[in-house]
């Protein structure tokens, strides 16, 4: 169901899976099967993931994969009731993404470039599609050559759900493909995949853990804590930026492809938070109450 009718992402199966197998290894424990279960069941589960040390964002997230199931159930006529309707999600804060600023992208970029040949290109043109595009890092890696047409001003991307979506690209990621491609073409084995970033691995394209590895050798080598960095911060770091410059708020839920504009918003309480710290810092009437 969640892949035909809702079009889930391979990841996103993968993850619904390792928790309904997660939660039937609970209940055979107890008795039951995972389709059997009650309500007390559930909530036994749920306080042994909480006294395990879990964060409330990963119990919330098992519990919502319990939830659909439960409803599957009920949907086909399978349970006549549904467990976990009257149980509470654990609560949880609104933490804000973690961002660079910009002069730390910039040197990370630079740092890219000076390695040279075709990993440092390579390296490069990630970089500059990532921050000036604002993928998901499996959309990134996973991006075919037909989504680019050389030199095109957008780039065509096929996201969550199976949707696509046009992103516009800025001179600096074309200039940045552009001479990564020419390093690309001349490899001959890379030559004819079908993937822009190749790789001799099961996917036949780079993996997500691979340039999550190179960013955070990248951060170390120009003096930034390789914990703050991981793809995923790139792309938060494009939707403040843009933010930071005026861009309105549907121009980067469109750009990012977000279903709902309330997952945006939460970049202008990033741009409020650092207005806050601004001025609090630099205000002269805020020093001298100090």
């Amino acid at each position: 169901m969640m892949a035909a009718e809702r079009g889930a992402a391979v990841n996103t199966l993968a993850a619904y899976r390792r928790d309904l197998e997660d939660f039937t290894a609970h209940a055979r424990n107890r008795g039951r099967t995972a389709s059997s279960a009650s309500t007390e069941d559930l909530r036994a589960y749920l306080a042994g993931l909480d006294a395990s040390g879990l964060s409330a964002r990963t119990q919330a997230r098992r519990l919502s994969a319990l939830r659909q199931f439960h409803r599957f159930l009920l949907d086909e006529g399978i349970r006549a009731d549904d467990p976990t309707a009257i149980l509470d999600s654990p609560k949880l804060g609104r933490p804000l993404p973690k961002v660079l600023a910009e002069d730390e992208v910039k040197r990370l970029i630079d740092a890219a470039a000076a390695r040279g040949g075709f990993e440092g290109t390579r390296l490069v043109a990630l970089l500059e599609l990532i921050y000036g595009t604002g993928l998901r890092v499996s959309e990134l890696v996973g991006l075919p050559l037909s989504a680019l047409k050389r030199d095109a001003p957008v780039l065509l991307v096929r996201g969550k759900g199976d949707k696509e979506r046009l992103v516009p690209l800025t001179k600096a990621a074309i200039d940045a493909v552009a001479a990564y491609r020419a390093e690309r073409d001349r490899q001959a084995k890379l030559k004819t995949s079908p993937w822009l970033f190749p790789s001799r691995g099961d996917s036949g394209h780079l993996t997500r853990q691979r340039f999550a590895q190179s960013l955070k050798e990248l951060a170390a080598e120009v003096g930034i804590d390789p914990r703050r960095l991981s793809p995923h911060v790139l792309r938060h770091a494009f939707a403040t930026h843009l933010i930071d410059h005026g861009a309105d708020l549907r121009s980067v839920q469109q750009m990012l492809g977000h279903a709902d504009i309330a997952t945006t918003q939460i970049y202008t309480h990033v741009a409020q938070d650092r207005l806050g710290r601004l001025v609090s810092e630099r205000h002269p009437l805020s020093r001298r109450r100090r």
